[in-house]
Order: structure tokens, then sequence, then C-alpha cells
């Protein structure tokens, strides 16, 4: 199983009305209506992707992926 460093998910306002969720280590971008929305919509997305990753895109070494959340006002 791939081992990945901690994540972040950096959820903030978007102009839509909508919330925008980022994971900067990543590039991924999703969104949601509410904040708990956002980060739902953003771990589906990293779920997906990591599944379709290509291992030898990562270091080795790296600890078990877990998202910290942070949000800003």
């Amino acid at each position: 199983m791939m081992k990945l460093p901690k994540l972040t998910a950096v959820i903030e306002p978007g102009e839509d009305g909508w919330y925008v969720a980022n994971c900067p280590e990543l590039g991924i971008v999703s969104q949601g209506e509410t904040p708990e929305h956002a980060e739902q919509m953003i771990k589906e997305a990293v779920e997906l992707w990591l599944e379709c990753a290509d291992e030898s895109r990562f270091v080795a070494g790296w600890t078990d992926a877990k998202l910290t959340l942070k949000n800003l006002k």
C-alpha cells in the first residue's frame, strides 16, 4: 500500500456562495455547499485520486495519509 505524508485540506468561502476545498500537496480542488460538504467532497476526491495514482511519483518513507482541515475566515 502507498504511504503518504500528512495531507492538508484548506476550506474557504468561494465567490459563488459555495465553499472551496483545496489539497495543495496533491493539487486537488473540490467544493461543497457548506464547509462540512466541502470537507466530504475533498476527502472523496483525494481517495479517488489515490486509487489511480502511480506509486512511483511518491517519495519512499512517507507516512500514512491524513487530512488536516483548516477553515479560513
